[in-house]
């Protein structure tokens, strides 16, 4: 696959009965305590490529098309989802145009290891790629922030109370409300890291978010630029072509969740790392502060990482020892089911 003639997907009119069948990527990492994902267009989209034969698998195919594009290995990759929904394409830069041609998408999540030159080592053929915080699409997400809790509090929370009170049914109102007190941390409910699906889909039901705006728009009559009405302002975040950012969605869920109960934050780390580091990386992938004390012994405990014997190098401050993670723990933990205490230190300072 050729990023420098993938067009995710053609605008040309397709036959009614035409499937057209692609992989698309969701590659992160964690530079500079940011996590982020790997974007094409300015931001506007993921890597994604057409479905070939050539391979003996389509993770062997993604593997190496990712690594081909980027330079750089991916250590740990899963599929995530097949998107087929019928008129799920759409530009979200483009509201007077109807649904395009069915695709169907077969999503990916690739981790790959920390490096502050992440930029240098995209390949330079790469269709405008970049490395994007995921927050700038979902910056509701980053619960470490005073910003993103006043955003959720002042803006997001009444639109979706509202939004709920619109419901033209009494059973359906009390739903929706429902479904945001509880995916939103509202009227004493939690708030759940693993739910980013379930928010950003509230947010795309509401009209709160360009993409549900670019789907629900009718198109213009032939000559005449699309009708403008009076709504809500959209939220802050950057929005993508077609229903990428659910598909970014699903990959920050998958990983938030994952962490619970698989290791996969060292295939994040560098070779060696601080204790520090280690923490800084599961608050920038979960967006949430976690109690230092605590992360460390439970980390501990788990008898996850083994002293190198080394220790840090121009940094501020005294130096820290470095870890590395212990080899062969990645088999133990997947028979065994132990858990990566992400969870169980989220205590919010």
């Amino acid at each position: 696959m050729s990023t420098s003639s993938q067009r995710p997907f053609s605008s040309a009119p397709a036959a009614s009965h035409a499937v057209q069948v692609e992989l698309v990527a969701v590659l992160a990492a964690v530079t500079a305590a940011q996590p982020r994902i790997l974007t094409t267009r300015h931001g506007q989209s993921l890597p994604a490529g057409p479905f070939t034969t050539t391979h003996r698998s389509l993770q062997t195919g993604m593997r190496a098309w990712v690594e081909s594009e980027t330079r750089h290995p991916i250590g740990y990759i899963e599929q995530l989802y097949t998107f087929a929904d019928p008129g799920r394409l759409f530009d979200a830069g483009a509201p007077d145009q109807p649904p395009m041609a069915r695709h169907i998408s077969i999503s990916y999540l690739g981790l790959t290891r920390e490096q502050q030159d992440l930029e240098a080592s995209l390949n330079a053929a790469a269709d405008q790629a970049a490395w994007r915080s995921w927050y700038d699409f979902f910056p509701w997400e980053d619960q470490r922030s005073d910003w993103a809790t006043q955003l959720v509090k002042e803006r997001i929370a009444p639109a979706l109370c509202s939004w709920a009170e619109s419901a033209p049914s009494h059973a359906l109102v009390q739903e929706r409300h429902d479904r945001v007190a509880r995916h939103w941390a509202l009227h004493g409910h939690e708030w759940s890291e693993d739910a980013v699906l379930q928010r950003y889909e509230l947010l795309f039901e509401a009209g709160l978010i360009a993409e549900s705006r670019a789907l629900q728009a009718p198109p213009a009559p032939a000559g005449q630029a699309a009708v403008q009405t009076a709504q809500t302002p959209v939220l802050p975040g950057l929005s993508m072509w077609f229903d990428h950012r659910r598909i970014v969605a699903t990959g920050m869920a998958r990983l938030r969740a994952k962490l619970k109960y698989r290791p996969v934050v060292f295939e994040l780390m560098p070779e060696s790392f601080t204790l520090l580091q280690l923490q800084q990386t599961a608050e920038a992938i979960t967006g949430r502060w976690l109690h230092k004390q605590n992360f460390r012994r439970l980390i501990e405990q788990q008898d996850l990482i083994e002293d190198t014997g080394d220790m840090s190098a121009g940094q501020a401050g005294r130096p820290a020892k470095l870890f590395r993670f212990r080899s062969g723990v990645t088999h133990e933990r997947a028979i065994s089911g132990t858990k990566l205490p992400v969870a169980a230190s989220s205590v919010a300072l």
